[in-house]
Order: C-alpha cells, then structure tokens, then sequence
C-alpha cells in the first residue's frame, strides 16, 4: 500500500482508536477499595508504568520488518524466538479470555442489583450458567461479520460506559462540595496508601489493568500522521484523562458507598443509586436505567473483543506454532475454530472462578488480579525485548524513537520493567477487600491458575513438528530475523529458503545476501553492518 495512503490516522482519529482500547468503568469498584489512595495509585502507575509502555510499544512497531504481528513480532525478533514470541502472544490473548468472565460478572452483577435477582449472582451454580450463556450468545452474533458490532460497540462505548461514568463524576463532585458525608478520609494523609498494610498494595495491579492494552495501538505507528508529534501527544493526552477518569473513578464509588457493602460486581449501581437517591429519593429508578446502559455498553465492548485479540493467535498458526485447523474461517471471513477454542477457555475459567469462590467479590477479585498477572508476563518480555532492541540492535532503521537518547530509552525502560515486576508480586498478597479467612483460598486458587496458563503457553507451541507435518513450505510465514540470520531449526529450512526467495535473498559465496530492484528494474545489494545481519534485519 502507498504510504501516503495508508497514513490516514489523524491526531483525534488515533486518540479516539487508543481510547477504545483502554478506557472502561467495570473497573471502578475494585480502584474504590483504596479509598483516597486510589488517586496515588492512579498517577504512580500513569507516571511509571502507562507512559512507558506506551512509549516503547512505538519506538518497536516502527522498527522495520517489526510492525506485522504485534508483540508476537517485537518479541520473536528482538529476542530470536519464535516460540518466546508466542507466549506473549498467547498471554495477551489469554488475559482477554479471563477478562471476559470479569466482565460478565459485572453484567451480572448490574442486573443481580437493578432487578432485584439475587440469585444470579450470588448462587454459584446460576451465575456460571449466566456466564456461558451471555457470552455464547455475544459470541453466535459474531459469525455473520463484525461490521455491525462495530457499531454497536461504539454506540455502546458512548452509552454505556461514557454517559453513566460521566453522571457519576459530576454526582459524586457535587456529594462531595456540599460537605457531605464521606465513606472515605479525603486528606493529606490517606493520599498515600497504608504500606503496614500489604494487602492495600494488591490493588495496584488492580491501576494496571486499567492502563493495560495501551500496546495495542503501538502497531498503528506507520499510519499516523507525523508520528513523532501526533503519538506523544496522544499519549500525554491519554495519560492525562485516564489518570482523571480513574481517580474520579474509585473516588466517585468510595465516597457514596461503604466499603463493609461495595460489591465488586455492581458498585457502580450501588454509587449511583446512593448519589440518585441523596439528591432527590424519587429518581433513584434513574440509577436502574444507567445500570442497564452500562451492562449493555459491557456487552458490546465484549462484542468487540472476541474477534479482535484471538485474529493474532489464529495468524501464529501459520507460523507453525498452532495446528492448521485453528486457521479455518467461515464464508464470512470468521475464525470459527479460534472462536469455539476461546469459548472453551473462558467455559474453564468460568468454572474455575466461580465454584472455587465463595463469594461474588473473591470470584471477581480472583479474575482481575490473574487478567493482571497473565498480562503482566507479555509485559515482561516486551520490555526484555526492548532492552535489546535500544543496547544491540540500537541502530536499526525505524520512524519512532523514544526521546532521551540511550540515557531517556533506558530509563523510561527501567520504569515499566520494575514497575510490572512490584505489580506482579504483589498481586499474590490477599487484598484488604476481602475477609482474612479468604486470604489463603485467594493465593491457592490464583497461583495454581496462574501457573495453568503458563504450562499451557509453554506446551501448545511444543508440537512445531507435527503443526508443520505435509505442510506446503511456501505457504508457512517465518519471522523476519530469519531472513539473515543463519541458525535455522531442520522442520524451518524449507520454509525460510522460500521466504528467503520471496525478499530476494541468496547465499553469495557463503554469505547471505539481499538484492532489492529499483523503479527501472535492476537489481541492487543491500548493504548491511555486522549488527544488522546479527538482528536478522
């Protein structure tokens, strides 16, 4: 595609795109449970994990032959690794199918509150089957295409999740200027969490959920509109209302509800019921209403994210690292069989979630906090992977740099990496959300999910082998490293000499070289540096 074509992102077209991916209010009820803190924890984790992310996802989908794939390509490629590629591929996915049961939990939660039918929420056995049943219909109105989910998603982003969670704000602002009372200590003191307290510092990994799936918008670099001032400005933009929507967020659910009766599933119900219901008793119907619109505006954000994040995982297959049947697609360009695999795993976690928990807000803190986990280790090794990115391969061509220099790359690096590793480990200490003698079921039930996860991420890619069995060898993508870089696995040969025809590349006296032809149609070497031909580029 030309360029000049493909550039087509605006400044407002590409901040209204990352908002999408990152904003949302199911969230809120768990960012309450740190009461004034959350505002401490909203900027530390914008500050030191939010922009670094965001920053280092560019400067990696700009490199060249780096911007298909996503973190699958960053991490093959910086790190020489297909199969490292794959877990953070997978653990992005995956994170997506735990982040599903989360966020029918909070429709469910919503209803359970509105109508009055409690027993969807708090009886195990029907609140699993609300779960399937809610997500197997979401998924059966994708079969025929996406473009009319599209639509409804965005109107239910602006329905259900912008109209209510803006009510809330100017409720809640208002509760508080007239000098109401308060379920939480607003001063100068509570602003920064209780550190004796261990379990307060759980709900940080709660902020970085929040500002998780920042990445995503990191592979659209090429199609912004003067990227390096557009993307920065995006981000500080970004950085800037998302600190604000998160503390007004937990702020607007702590002041108005008592922390001894917050549900996690439907706080936001709970705020503005008592909110509707301080400033006129006869309008709190109002609140069942906007509780409606924001269950509504969760379904088709779930909508949105079915197909979306599994296309990544169905595209490893061709890479050899899945088996082929992943790749079938129904006539309307659908990956049925990725579908019915994504349905499977969430049926799992749902199971998993819901009958190993004995109360609504363990289940849905369990979710949150392994969602954090699972996704966390994607992080890790993007950060790995830019490390090597910014200190070996420092000179490879892209259009985003991270501003600094060596010096500003390196810490503004550092920041994410420790900031993800603090949230990590303390995502295993039981949250002062829940009663002391859940503690120990908490830690059981999240570290043996976690480790599922990962033993499944480590053995799906194992069978390369088979994958690759009668497979037609030009048909089999190959990561761009494999261009130059001479170790290549037996089961890969075939199919990287093919690519390797494809890009113009040959063995030249024991040397791998690469000719490109101009406009007239001649042909020319590529010069490459020691570096490049190490990188694989």
């Amino acid at each position: 595609m030309n360029a000049q074509l493909k550039k087509k992102l605006t400044l407002f077209g590409f901040f209204s795109m990352t908002a999408s991916m990152v904003m949302t209010v199911y969230e809120f009820p768990s960012l309450a449970t740190a009461g004034f803190a959350c505002v401490f924890f909203a900027i530390i984790g914008g500050v030191f994990w939010f922009l670094p992310t965001a920053l280092i996802s560019a400067e990696m989908a700009s490199v060249q032959g780096w911007s298909e794939g996503g973190v699958f390509g960053w991490v093959g490629n910086a790190l020489h690794s297909e199969r490292l590629g794959y877990i953070a591929l997978f653990c992005q996915w995956f994170e997506v199918t735990i982040g599903y049961v989360t966020m029918c939990y909070f429709v469910i939660g919503m209803f359970a509150d509105t109508f009055g039918w409690g027993v969807i929420n708090n009886n195990p056995t029907c609140k699993f089957f609300c779960v399937i049943g809610l997500f197997a219909v979401v998924n059966i109105l994708q079969l025929h295409g996406t473009k009319q989910t599209a639509r409804i998603a965005k109107v239910g982003f602006f329905l259900g999740v912008f109209i209510p969670g803006f009510l809330l704000f100017i409720l809640a602002l208002i509760y508080m200027g007239q000098g109401n009372h308060l379920y939480i200590d607003v001063s100068p003191h509570t602003f920064f969490p209780d550190f004796r307290q261990l379990g307060t510092l759980t709900i940080f990994a709660t902020f970085i959920l929040m500002y998780a799936g920042i990445e995503a918008s990191g592979t659209h670099i090429d199609e912004v509109e003067n990227p390096s001032r557009n993307y920065p400005l995006t981000m500080f933009m970004m950085f800037v209302i998302a600190i604000v929507m998160d503390s007004l967020g937990g702020m607007s659910v702590a002041v108005a509800v008592s922390p001894k009766v917050l549900s996690m599933d439907a706080g936001m119900y709970q705020a503005l019921y008592a909110l509707i219901g301080h400033f006129n008793p006869h309008l709190t119907w109002i609140a069942g209403v906007f509780s409606v619109l924001m269950a509504l505006g969760i379904v088709a954000e779930i909508g949105s994210w079915v197909v979306g994040p599994s296309k990544g995982l169905e595209d490893s297959a061709q890479y050899g690292l899945m088996p082929k049947w992943i790749n079938h697609e129904n006539r309307y360009g659908v990956a049925t069989h990725m579908l019915f695999v994504q349905f499977i795993c969430t049926l799992i976690w749902a199971a998993v979630l819901t009958f190993d928990a004995s109360s609504g807000n363990m289940s849905f803190l369990i979710a949150t906090t392994l969602t954090s986990l699972v996704y966390l280790v994607c992080y890790f090794l993007m950060y790995l992977s830019y490390f090597k990115l910014i200190y070996k391969y420092k000179d490879l061509p892209r259009t985003y740099n991270v501003p600094g220099g060596i010096v500003g790359k390196t810490i503004v690096g550092a920041c994410g990496f420790a900031c993800s590793i603090f949230a990590f480990v303390v995502s295993f200490i039981p949250t002062t959300a829940l009663p002391a003698s859940q503690g120990t079921s908490f830690v059981l039930i999240l570290t043996y999910s976690f480790l599922l996860i990962m033993l499944v991420a480590v053995i799906v890619p194992s069978f390369r082998r088979r994958y690759l069995r009668g497979a037609d060898p030009t048909t089999i993508k190959v990561m761009h490293f494999r261009l130059m870089w001479r170790r290549v696995p037996a089961i890969m040969q075939q199919a990287v000499d093919a690519a390797r025809a494809r890009e113009g590349v040959r063995d030249v006296d024991g040397r791998l070289v690469q000719y490109v032809k101009d406009e007239n149609g001649e042909e020319h070497v590529v010069t490459r540096s020691e570096e490049y031909r190490d990188s694989g580029y």
